[in-house]
């Protein structure tokens, strides 16, 4: 579900792909292949083995532009030590180009907004933005307090620690039930037997420090009857505190108490002053602790299974071993406890031992107060959803609940990153040190996440779904998130399209896919919130202080909308004006059935099968309506009237006029929009015997069994659907009755769980595309993408013409179907599906705990759409 690798059409195909995927269980890979892909997950996921007990192994003015270069260039000179002085002429200009890519738009930052500041900022300062562990707290600052949760599960007699997210603990379910995205989660967690279940709640209070208090609930349950001796009927929950700037933690106590709070550590942070962190619980308890002085907190995981492994072996107890090292910054408390137990955990900002308010701060936030507050705060958030998605009449209670987990999870999967991207050089450059990246500017990204187990860090083609989503829940939010993106501007207008910020962010992505190519685009899904936005003013959705902040928000985003618009219009372009097509397309591969297109978030889609610049892309074309068309919108908002405008209304119309669209993509025979492009349909892939210096091997080699030549590329599937999609068919036009036949049509489209990514009788229908390349796009039923149907269906079923109802029958039961299988999934498994199974009854697939877009059945279940408008 990605899109974008390459910077070089000759770069390959493994190197090109910059979202590593989950393979399906059905799918066998070679042994050596198959050892080496678990390497990597492990290198990239940070995934850990049995905790062995006796085998212990460790657009503004011009001079803002030029001082931007000049500043940018002396950065430059530093970091790289000069490698390109052995460069001839040709470097100079790559030399600027590298600059370029490295260097910030010179206009003015989203966050540095008014509205972005004060109130709002503080509200947001702390929160569960570590999505890639099962509970994980942090600040919205680069070098946060970090707070988090592991505990020793036990599954097949071996014990095994538990932090970080991942599938390969097969616990039954995980994942957000409730959670508003601002003050209060409540999730759930199933593990072999072990029974979890975490709150978070937040207020700011008298005596709080910048950002408030915090607290969490541990309730901890199990089943483990056939569990006869002690140490395996004892649960261990470990709960950890660290300074990420490296500033030491005073250890508290460690002596449990059933009666009063204990303190178990306190310390001062810059932005809130002293802190204090207490344990309370009513239950026996015994606690044990260890200290570390580290700055890597990616690796909090294996200092504790080191400790309590080491501790083990020389104690045979499975406990921290009750020391600290010297100005420790890591301190982490293991509780071990008989269950069903409850324990609370209670963070307070700027207190001080003596400050009279601390007693009072710890009442509220721990034992018969929080339970009460929790109660209160589940209350309000089901009220909230209840209001603003209005499904009661709509759907049943099970679906409910499960609309509920989907905002939740995605709510809950919200994360804050801080680092730098790499940037990749171009080819055949390399620093003096091997280096072949140079790092984007220091930079924050406030993000939703596709998945927290396998995708958890910010992707630039999924968040413009996710904010479809947020916005109607929280347009403060919303607008958050998006102006974190936009800051991300460089000089030319792109936005690195995944983001792998820090160091946990890093710890997760195996290193091959971690360079981002500049020459690579990713669909611009952010103009469908932003185009709700500016649609939302005008319809007069919002209150008058959302509808001002809004207001101001597209004002200033607006040179950032344009630079990032333009530089899609000067490096997607096409031959012809007015043509569009994803560059970067790998025209020299022998090993890819058809070269895929990752920079279009459409992966392995078949396109033209032996790419080249006169090409064609239907998708893009429309991305580019949708984009001039919410410029467009905005413009006549602010009631702008320069030339830039006047460029944009005069673009809009011309992407608008649907007979040059039918031109240039219309098969009057089927009525189906299809790319353009050097193709042909007779290629297949064989074995080969090739000699590789003394040894003879086999691989999987495309064969062109007829010359291509330039013509419609005949798969039907979601890219045919695009102009339907955006709403660009008029509703009286013979095209749209084809569209709903292609649509409802079982041999091609139509499923009873989804509609298809590509037709059955495709030639490329769940084809692999290479030996270890299984299907992606190819079939699989993807709800993003069903989402955007189902919404123009609903539009054309409230548009006068003569399929009026057709469009409205079939939007009934799409939408029912979408539902009725989403559900049935998560009632299943536990979990939320990256794409589903069109073969096998609509099975999920792919990466599970996959909240990303997948949580649009939220808006399907409200029917509530993104605007429409040619």
């Amino acid at each position: 579900m990605t899109g974008g690798g390459g910077g070089s059409t000759r770069r390959p195909a493994a190197s090109a792909r910059s979202r590593g995927r989950p393979s399906d269980a059905s799918e066998p890979e070679p042994d050596a292949r198959r050892a080496a892909a678990a390497a990597a997950r492990r290198r990239g996921r940070g995934d850990h083995g049995p905790l062995r007990l006796m085998d212990v192994s460790p657009r503004t003015l011009a001079f803002l532009a030029l001082a931007s270069f000049a500043l940018m260039s002396v950065a430059f000179v530093a970091y790289t030590g000069g490698w390109w002085e052995e460069v001839e002429a040709e470097g100079a200009a790559t030399l600027r180009t590298v600059m370029r890519s490295v260097t910030p738009l010179p206009a003015p930052r989203m966050m540095d907004l008014a509205q972005f500041q004060g109130d709002h900022k503080e509200s947001l300062y702390w929160g569960t933005y570590r999505p890639n562990v099962y509970l994980g707290i942090r600040s919205r600052t680069p070098l946060s307090l970090i707070a988090g949760l592991m505990w020793i599960g036990l599954k097949n007699g071996q014990y095994f620690l538990r932090h970080v997210c991942q599938d390969s603990d097969e616990l039954s379910t995980y994942g957000w039930t409730a959670h508003n995205g601002r003050d209060y989660g409540h999730q759930v967690l199933v593990d072999h037997g072990l029974f979890l279940t975490t709150s978070f709640l937040k207020e700011k209070g008298k005596g709080s420090g910048y950002g408030g208090d915090w607290a969490v609930r541990l309730d901890a349950n199990s089943e483990r009857s056939s569990i006869s001796d002690a140490q395996g009927s004892t649960t261990h929950l470990f709960f950890y505190i660290a300074d990420e700037s490296g500033k030491s933690i005073t250890m508290g106590s460690h002596v449990p108490s059933s009666r009063g709070p204990v303190l178990l550590a306190s310390g001062s942070h810059d932005e809130i002053d002293d802190w204090e962190l207490y344990l309370r619980s009513e239950d026996n308890l015994e606690i044990h602790r260890a200290g570390f002085k580290s700055t890597s907190m990616h690796n909090l995981s294996d200092l504790v299974q080191q400790a309590v492994a080491t501790n083990a072996m020389q104690t045979g107890n499975l406990n921290l071993p009750d020391m600290t090292e010297d100005s420790s910054n890591i301190m982490i408390y293991q509780v071990s406890i008989k269950t069903p137990a409850q324990i609370d955990i209670v963070f307070l900002s700027g207190s001080a031992s003596k400050n009279p308010t601390v007693e009072e701060r710890i009442s509220k936030l721990t034992g018969p107060m929080l339970s009460a507050r929790l109660e209160s705060k589940q209350k309000e958030f089901e009220e909230r959803y209840d209001q603003i998605f209005n499904v009661n009449s709509k759907i049943d209670s099970k679906e409910l609940s499960v609309g509920r987990a989907a905002l939740s999870n995605l709510l809950g999967g919200v994360g804050y990153f801080y680092g730098q991207s790499k940037i990749a050089l171009p080819k055949g450059f390399t620093q003096k040190n091997g280096d072949k990246y140079i790092p984007y500017w220091p930079a924050a990204l406030y993000t939703a996440v596709p998945s927290r187990s396998f995708f958890p860090r910010g992707f630039l083609w999924d968040e413009g779904f996710h904010q479809l989503v947020i916005w109607r829940w929280d347009v403060h939010i919303s607008m958050d998130i998006i102006g974190h993106w936009l800051d991300l501007l460089n000089s030319d207008g792109w936005i690195p399209r995944e983001q792998i910020l820090g160091a946990e962010a890093l710890s997760k992505v195996p290193e091959e896919f971690v360079l981002q190519y500049p020459s690579n685009g990713n669909p611009p899904t952010l103009f469908l919130a932003i185009r709700d936005l500016a649609s939302g003013i005008h319809a007069k959705q919002f209150s008058d202080d959302e509808a001002e902040k809004i207001s101001t928000f597209l004002e200033r985003a607006y040179i950032r909308l344009n630079s990032w618009f333009q530089w899609f219009n000067s490096t997607q372009s096409g031959k012809y004006e007015g043509t569009f097509y994803w560059h970067g397309r790998d025209n020299m591969t022998t090993r890819e059935l058809n070269p895929k297109t990752l920079t279009s978030g459409l992966d392995d889609y078949p396109r033209a099968s032996h790419p080249n610049d006169e090409e064609r892309h239907v998708d893009l074309r429309c991305w580019m309506l949708l984009a001039t068309n919410c410029i467009r919108s905005i413009a006549e908002f602010l009631k702008m009237d320069s030339a830039l405008e006047k460029d944009y209304y005069k673009m809009s119309n011309q992407l608008s006029d649907f007979g040059t669209l039918n031109k240039w993509h219309l098969d009057d025979k089927i009525g189906a929009y299809f790319d353009y492009g050097n193709h042909t349909e007779k290629v297949r892939l064989r074995w080969y015997d090739v000699q590789d210096k003394d040894i003879m091997r086999r691989e999987l080699l495309r064969e062109t069994l007829q010359p291509p030549h330039l013509q419609l590329v005949p798969h039907v599937g979601y890219v045919s659907l695009f102009p339907f999609m955006m709403g660009a068919i008029p509703p009286e036009s013979w095209v749209l009755e084809k569209q709903l036949d292609l649509i409802s049509n079982t041999s091609m489209l139509w499923t009873d769980y989804g509609l298809r990514s590509l037709s059955r009788t495709s030639s490329i229908y769940m084809k692999r595309n290479t030996e270890h390349d299984p299907p992606y796009w190819r079939g699989a039923i993807w709800i993003n993408m069903n989402y955007m149907i189902l919404s123009a269906l609903h539009h054309y079923s409230h548009e006068d013409g003569p399929y009026k109802g057709r469009a409205g029958e079939l939007y009934d039961k799409l939408r029912s179907n979408l539902i009725r299988n989403i559900v049935k999934n998560y009632d299943e498994t536990g979990f939320f599906w990256e794409n589903f199974d069109q073969k096998n009854k609509g099975k999920g697939k792919g990466a599970r705990s996959f909240t990303g877009w997948t949580s649009l059945v939220v808006l399907i279940m409200a029917e509530s759409y993104p605007t429409l408008h040619r």
